[in-house]
């Protein structure tokens, strides 16, 4: 499997430890709409950090963009669901587990995940 060496990088990669969550606000990528998160960004940006040096460690090309963790709402831009989210601040979450997911054909598959 193609995702092999990957899974095996991120098992090298300690998890961030407890982290909660919220999302708020939103914005977009193009024609990405997403949902922005508060919270416990250090952790989250410092365990984010941790993944790609093991994946650059084991080979892989890192693209070069900011980071800005959020959550995708939809592919397609809509203005009414960017007004929707605009100063939204929903409940905070503990996050339970990081995962990587793959997808093909519109189908998505976990291929790792780590619990906090």
């Amino acid at each position: 499997m193609p995702e092999e060496p990957v899974v095996e990088a991120l098992t090298t990669v300690p998890g961030p430890g407890p982290v909660r969550l919220r999302l708020a606000g939103s914005g977009r990528f193009g024609s990405v709409v997403w949902a922005g998160l508060l919270g416990d960004l250090e952790p989250l940006t410092a365990f984010r950090e941790r993944v790609r040096v093991a994946l650059t460690e084991a080979g892989f090309p890192i693209e070069g963009r900011p980071y800005h963790p959020h959550l995708t709402i939809s592919y397609r831009f809509d203005r009414r669901v960017v007004a929707a989210l605009d100063g939204y601040a929903g409940p905070s979450w503990e996050v339970g587990e990081f995962a990587l997911v793959g997808s093909a054909d519109g189908e998505y598959h976990r291929l790792w995940a780590a619990p906090l």
